[in-house]
């Protein structure tokens, strides 16, 4: 991608990586049985930590802040939802 001076495949890579992450807690949470606020809790770290390497991490050219934003978000929705599921479980269906 010119625009961004990152190649194609790069940049599929860096999309897949920070699902593989997500993907791996939820494996690794169904494994161990844990409670799904530690579930939600711990993949929300992962898309904390995925949005700073992108963000501050990557070299400016190569860095990705609008891909970085949308997982500073996604994070922030994952820690509520781990909120909720701590107060009441029941009511969660994640």
């Amino acid at each position: 991608m010119s625009h961004t001076g990152v190649d194609v495949i790069d940049f599929l890579f860096y999309t897949i990586y920070p699902v593989m992450g997500i993907f791996a807690v939820e494996l690794a949470s169904r494994l161990f049985r844990a409670p799904k606020w530690i579930k939600l809790w711990t993949q929300a770290v992962v898309s904390f930590g995925f949005g700073a390497y992108y963000w501050f991490v990557l070299p400016a050219p190569q860095n990705f802040p609008l891909t970085a934003l949308v997982l500073f978000a996604l994070g922030i929705a994952l820690v509520y939802q781990g909120k909720r599921a701590k107060i009441s479980p029941e009511k969660s269906p994640y």
